[in-house]
């Protein structure tokens, strides 16, 4: 009930908003035969006028009607397409700031360029955000002619792309790129170390296509960046080979498992749940691990690694399926996206489960990483001043995106009436009966030449049925996440809705790309030039192409009136997804701009979403339907029941929920990490930036001498107290004018011990700055605590990580453990804090500085340029971006992969401070050993520490 009410209060306003549209778009229209009378050399000229009036203080709400209108004659010049009315609509609804919910074939990537070119009036950069690298490319290109008559500058983000190219991307009026590619750039910027390594510039408006697959169904996981492990193991291997020889029992399995049970100890090693990928070891799994491990028990705290790799081995082995939930690819596990039924390249799960996997195939395992910087794709796009969104199907998820987005939902209408016919599911009690069903269904509608696209929930099902059907000699194309197929998914998906064509595609495998009935008549052109032997590029290309297009457009017209009399593209769904959108994504292939269309899906009581959420009710209810029923040849007849469909889309629904949950704990835990990714995001632009940082220092060394003093004076028994040791400390950061023998205990007095101190530290502070300049000690300050910062983000991050790991357990004691998951991590970001902070003083008054001698000859500048750099190579999608630090004295081992999401190759590199300073110790801890007690007193391996 709660959620019907807050679906209708989403609702409520709609028709008043719809009004204010509909009088807009009437006074657009009033403006296009102003604008049909414009020269083409004129766009620019009004464009830039409306340039001036942005620029001047005239809002961009005011400026609308003309930019959309002036916007639409230029489309219509330039790319000969003209905006629908609804289109423009959509244009409205990004550009205040909603989610524009337009059917698959209404025109989002032309509505997106409307916003994009009134919200570029400004100066202010569009990030146009899209699902592929693909994607980002074809759509640019596509719309660039239109942007170059209205003075819009494109850019575009691809995967490994130099750092130079994306300097221009950034750059431009509007950039095209995937969430990936934008997220792990913002990450990036915040690894820099000096502002020529920066590449976004700010957050201003964001358009995200296919918004729901983004925000959504990919926000579950986090981007995270990370560097080379310290240490390799052979335990993945170890206890892939142990997970096979135990016994599973499937939690679902109630009335096995209570039989089990009352026959005394359960025979099986380890249960698992599908429903919410856990698996459970029994006493008796626990001792077989043992055993074969050699050890007395597992679960001793020198063994917590090992209860890890366990449980990540019985996942691999029960929960996750080749060619269903991952493909392996030239010796690598790649993950299947379970929703598009793309390979996800780069990506790696997190936690250790991806390289279990990859043990369990017997491939090469890629060790986990240590975070350098990690962002949820939530958090990141709550960065954005304004955000939008484009998709086909974002009702279902309207809740979700007003509670974590604050995006509101606009359902726009179609350009033309929808004729498709949804038929009622077919249910069959067996998957057997299921199969024979569809294959029968869509050989009889091929047989007639209907096109048909047939979509499957797995690579192993689309394989399945390509084998069924090449027995019977029906001729088709598959496409899924299999690379010999997905190279050709723009070419299959455009010959998709070609009389005889017979698609069998994974989920939503071709998402963004229109089947148009008929075939699409420049690909089918460009096609036709390809077996002429003339090639994008040729002299001759353009004029072949438009020698050959017309010719084939008539072709094309005449197919598609031939497949509309067939009944249009047919949809045969051969499963129900988990959530409801990826099943209307698939029935909104069909039916696009009032075209003619069919769509049914098949269903079983076997089916997974059916078998796990409501799998014994189903089967009663099938038995009471009668569905065991045969027809005269022995086949199972299905059942039509709205009661039955009803139960199905319950079980979607609760899926949905739980889905929801998921992605809301994750960003609640990340939202604790957030706040304090923000405090040390903004300490590095402001010393990027120049901030003149001596008096955040100097009032932060007080700190540092209170922190000092409570802890060697923290007993209430004043002989306990050891002022010695804190002189030693104290002789670490700097060398006092006064001695320990000056504040004999019975008349310390511990503020003014501080005071003393902290006035001691201004003037030795002092000193050092008139031995270094004023200038050069400004860039010292800067150099040092940029170093400190960042090697105690990467140690905080590792922290985190391992609280995060274990805070589960807080549960067995009655406590939240999202509750001490903020306490902890308030309590660690406090140390974190005062480490930098003590770090500092250590480093400050002991770094000896070199200046380079060609600084010597033009004096001393702060510079960004690097005479030695290092490149990082980012597998999963970023740039050779240089690093302008050099130093000596914490050199820091680097190499960047996003794990969890994107894991990237190591790669070793030097991390310093600036060319123009070298900075190292000079007194004797430069001698100590890596495996030696740190100097600075911490209790760490001088490795773990100032050494690392």
């Amino acid at each position: 009930m709660a959620h019907k009410l807050l679906d209708k209060a989403l609702r409520m306003g709609e028709a008043r908003q719809f009004k204010e549209f509909e009088k807009r778009v009437v006074r657009i229209n009033a403006f296009e035969p102003e604008m049909e009378l414009l020269e083409d050399g004129e766009f620019l000229v009004e464009a830039n006028e409306l340039r001036e009036r942005a620029r001047g203080g005239e809002s961009l709400e005011d400026l609308l009607e003309e930019a959309f209108a002036l916007c639409r004659e230029a489309c219509r010049r330039t790319l000969k397409m003209r905006h629908f009315d609804v289109q423009l609509i959509g244009g409205m609804v990004l550009h205040n700031g909603d989610i524009a919910e337009m059917r698959t074939g209404e025109g989002k990537t032309l509505a997106a360029t409307l916003p994009v070119f009134l919200n570029s009036l400004g100066g202010d950069s569009v990030h146009l955000v899209t699902v592929n690298d693909y994607l980002a490319r074809r759509d640019a290109d596509w719309m660039l002619p239109l942007y170059e008559a209205l003075g819009i500058t494109v850019g575009v983000l691809q995967n490994m792309q130099s750092f130079e190219d994306k300097q221009v991307a950034y750059s431009a009026d509007v950039t095209y790129g995937t969430n990936a590619e934008f997220g792990f750039d913002y990450l990036r910027d915040n690894m820099a170390t000096s502002l020529d390594e920066v590449v976004q510039r700010g957050h201003t408006f964001g358009i995200i296509d296919e918004v729901d697959n983004i925000l959504i169904d990919e926000a579950r996981t986090p981007l995270i960046i990370s560097g080379a492990p310290e240490e390799a193991g052979d335990w993945y291997g170890k206890f892939a080979r142990l997970a096979p020889t135990l016994k599973s029992l499937e939690k679902s399995q109630q009335e096995t498992k209570a039989e089990k049970a009352a026959a005394g100890k359960p025979d099986y090693d380890y249960e698992y749940d599908h429903k919410h990928k856990t698996v459970a070891p029994t006493e008796l799994g626990i001792e077989k691990a043992e055993k074969f491990l050699g050890i007395e028990n597992l679960y001793l705290a020198e063994h917590g690694n090992l209860v890890n790799h366990f449980s990540q081995a019985l996942k691999a082995e029960s929960l996750y399926k080749q060619d269903k939930d991952y493909a392996v690819i030239d010796g690598e596990v790649k993950i299947i996206d379970e929703f598009t039924g793309r390979i996800l390249e780069g990506r790696r799960w997190s936690e250790g489960l991806h390289q279990a996997v990859e043990a369990k195939e017997g491939v090469a395992v890629l060790e986990e990483n240590q975070t350098l910087a990690t962002i949820t794709l939530q958090n990141y796009f709550r960065m954005y001043d304004k955000l939008a969104g484009m998709t086909g199907t974002a009702l279902t998820e309207a809740n979700e995106f007003q509670k974590t987005y604050k995006l509101g939902v606009v359902e726009v209408p179609t350009n033309a009436d929808m004729i498709r016919n949804d038929y009622q599911d077919q249910i069959y009690k067996t998957k057997d009966g299921k199969w024979a069903a569809v294959i029968e269904d869509i050989t009889e509608r091929h047989e007639r030449g209907q096109p048909i696209l047939v979509g499957t929930v797995s690579v192993e099902v689309s394989e399945m049925l390509d084998e069924q059907l090449k027995k019977k000699g029906v001729k088709h194309v598959i496409l899924n996440a299999k690379p010999e197929h997905a190279q050709r998914e723009g070419e299959t998906v455009a010959e998709a809705g070609r009389s005889g064509a017979l698609t069998i595609a994974t989920n939503m495998a071709g998402r963004g790309v229109d089947i148009m009935l008929g075939g699409n008549p420049e690909h089918l052109a460009k096609v036709e030039l390809r077996k002429l032997g003339v090639e994008p590029g040729d002299e001759s290309y353009k004029e072949t192409l438009d020698e050959v297009l017309p010719a084939i457009e008539k072709q094309v017209e005449a197919d598609h009136d031939k497949v509309c009399d067939l009944g249009g593209l047919y949809i045969c769904g051969t499963e129900r997804h988990e959530a409801r959108r990826i099943d209307n994504q698939l029935r909104g292939r069909s039916g696009r701009q009032g075209d003619p269309g069919e769509s049914r899906f098949y269903l079983s009581a076997e089916d997974d979403l059916v078998r796990l959420f409501s799998g014994e009710r189903m089967y009663k209810m099938l038995d009471r339907f009668g569905s065991t029923l045969t027809d005269d040849e022995g086949r199972e007849l299905p059942i039509e029941a709205k009661m039955i469909t009803k139960r199905v889309e319950g079980a979607q629904k609760w899926v949905e929920e739980q889905n929801f949950l998921i992605r809301k704990r994750v960003l609640e835990y990340d939202d604790v990490l957030n706040k304090q990714r923000e405090v040390i995001y903004k300490y590095r632009n402001e010393i990027l930036e120049g901030r003149d940082m001596s008096g955040p220092v100097k009032d932060e060394l007080q700190g540092v001498f209170e922190r000092l003093v409570n802890e060697y004076t923290a007993s209430e028994i004043i002989e306990e107290w050891d002022i010695d040791e804190l002189f030693i400390q104290i002789g670490l950061i700097f060398t006092p004018n006064f001695g320990a023998d000056e504040f004999p205990l019975e008349s310390l007095v511990r503020e003014e011990l501080v005071e003393r101190l902290y006035e001691d530290s201004l003037r030795a502070y002092d000193e050092r700055e008139a031995e270094l300049g004023q200038e050069l000690m400004r860039n010292l300050e800067r150099v040092v605590l940029l170093q400190i910062i960042d090697n105690r983000w990467r140690e905080h991050l590792l922290d985190m990580d391992y609280l995060r790991e274990g805070i589960h357990l807080r549960g067995f004691a009655q406590k939240d453990p999202l509750v001490e998951y903020k306490n902890e991590g308030y309590n660690l970001f406090g140390e974190l804090m005062n480490s930098i902070w003590e770090d500092f003083g250590r480093y400050i008054f002991h770094v000896e500085v070199e200046v380079a001698p060609a600084e010597v000859e033009r004096g001393f500048a702060p510079s960004s340029n690097s005479s030695s750099t290092r490149n990082v190579n980012y597998s999963g999608g970023g740039p050779k971006q240089p690093s302008a630090l050099r130093n000596a004295a914490a050199e820091a081992e680097a190499g960047a992969a996003p794990a969890g999401v994107a894991e990237m190759e190591p790669g070793d590199e030097e991390v310093g401070m600036l060319p123009e300073v070298e900075t190292r110790r000079v007194d004797d801890r430069d001698k100590i050993g890596r495996n030696d007690p740190c100097w600075c007193g911490s209790g760490k391996k001088f490795k773990k520490c100032h050494g690392g």
